[in-house]
């Protein structure tokens, strides 16, 4: 087999992805520190099968790798996986069905805190979660935090981040007046508004989009904002709140039209289009663009640019992440056979040519994977590495359980900014209204 470098596996698609994989993974694994521990001993039982509900990639890599490390999970054991791809706005709904029925995918790789709505269905996870962290340097605090359940146990692992950074274009930027990005909230208005006067406005999703649309919960805590406190009390209607949704009404006024109604593909879209020139996304922009059979979508990849989010008032970062975690089901014949299939997926490397192939897509939960060689291939690409080290969680700065996942599948932080920006509401209006939401959730 021939070799193949990473921009020559990827610029090749999918089917070259597969094809060098192993070769990458050899030179990615070898360059992880970890520790010498002593794997658990579960034996899947025998006859065993299981089913995979996960969200469907962004990048080519990120399937055709798992699809990989499954088959040879299966070489390995002898356990027959079948892995399922969902929409993403289709994968909530579809494990909150699992969980109700008792049936369905043995493994779901769901959304945030999906898990701390049903803790008492899934089976505990804590020997590989333990096994594997200890073995990679430690778990970053923010993920580990959604893995933990109430009992203490851990009911679901962090797969990886889904972090996003402002996206974009270098050259209008320049032509805004603008030599880098702001780092600041007041900077980043002012190139919005450049941007827009220029005839390339920005755009960030205000429709229900599980990854893009909740991202403006930076802009909430970014201004002394947050749904809850430590103790779970409901703390959106407040002047903090009231402030983050007037200069969320600013900055939409300077986007493209549309943004009311964008899920997670949408602005991806407008973007690679060149109907915008900045967004809050993942890499997967850049990814599409910098690999593409376009000729033209490689070179508009030359002038693509990220930045973290900018801080607001309150003086430290407030960035946020979609995190992946994966999740058994006890209702699963085989529970054996899923904690063996998650484990051997974590290990070093399967995990690290994963990793690689999604060139930091889902951005690594464990320490060690810092050392992945592709982070310092690409300066473009260091934004995203650091993401799970500066994040907050989604229900900061409470507890995590039924009430905070509901209020993120009920989207009521994300409905509140766009009932303020599109002036459905004034702020104070729709602070009150989103604090009334939350507080169904979160009843003392």
């Amino acid at each position: 087999m021939p070799f193949f470098t990473r921009r020559d596996s990827l610029r090749l698609g999918a089917g070259a992805v597969a094809a060098s994989s192993l070769l990458r993974a050899r030179s990615g694994f070898a360059q992880i520190p970890t520790k010498d521990v002593k794997a658990p001993d579960i034996k899947p039982e025998k006859g065993a099968s299981i089913r995979v509900m996960r969200p469907s990639k962004f990048v080519a890599g990120d399937q055709a790798l798992w699809d990989e490390n499954t088959q040879k999970f299966t070489q390995a054991t002898g356990v027959q996986v079948k892995n399922e791809y969902e929409a993403w706005e289709d994968l909530r709904a579809k494990t909150a069905v699992a969980a109700n029925t008792g049936s369905g995918p043995d493994i779901v790789l769901g959304w945030l805190d999906d898990a701390h709505q049903f803790p008492e269905k899934l089976v505990d996870l804590s020997e590989v979660a333990n096994y594997i962290g200890e073995k990679h340097g430690g778990w970053w605090e923010m993920p580990a935090t959604y893995g933990i359940g109430p009992d203490g146990t851990w009911i679901c692992m962090p797969v990886g981040a889904g972090g996003g950074c402002i996206n974009y274009r270098k050259s209008w930027l320049k032509e805004a007046g603008f030599d880098e990005m702001p780092g600041d909230t007041d900077g980043f208005l002012k190139v919005c508004q450049g941007l827009k006067k220029i005839g390339h406005p920005p755009g960030l999703a205000l429709g229900n989009a599980v990854g893009d649309g909740n991202t403006w919960h930076w802009v909430l805590w970014g201004f002394g904002g947050r749904v809850v406190d430590e103790k779970n009390k409901v703390m959106l209607d407040s002047p903090e709140t009231v402030k983050a949704l007037e200069y969320g009404r600013e900055l939409y006024e300077t986007f493209a039209p549309g943004t009311l109604s964008w899920i997670d593909p949408s602005n991806n879209k407008a973007f690679l289009a060149g109907e915008i020139g900045l967004t809050h996304n993942g890499i997967s922009i850049y990814y599409v663009a910098s690999h593409s059979d376009d000729a033209a979508l490689r070179e508009m990849s030359k002038d693509i640019y990220h930045a973290r989010p900018p801080m607001g008032p309150i003086g430290h970062p407030t960035e946020t992440s979609l995190i992946v975690n994966a999740f058994a089901f006890k209702h699963s014949k085989y529970p054996n056979a899923a904690k063996a299939y998650l484990m051997f997926m974590f290990e070093t490397e399967q995990y690290s040519a994963w990793q690689t192939a999604c060139t930091g897509y889902w951005q690594p939960t464990l320490k060690a994977y810092d050392a992945l060689p592709f982070w310092n291939e690409d300066p473009k690409l260091l934004p995203f590495r650091d993401i799970c080290k500066n994040m907050l969680y989604y229900g900061y700065s409470g507890k995590l359980g039924s009430a905070s996942a509901s209020v993120m599948a009920d989207y009521v932080v994300v409905q509140m900014f766009a009932s303020a920006c599109s002036g459905q509401m004034s702020a104070k209006d729709a602070a009150a209204e989103g604090a009334r939401r939350a507080a169904r959730y979160y009843r003392s």
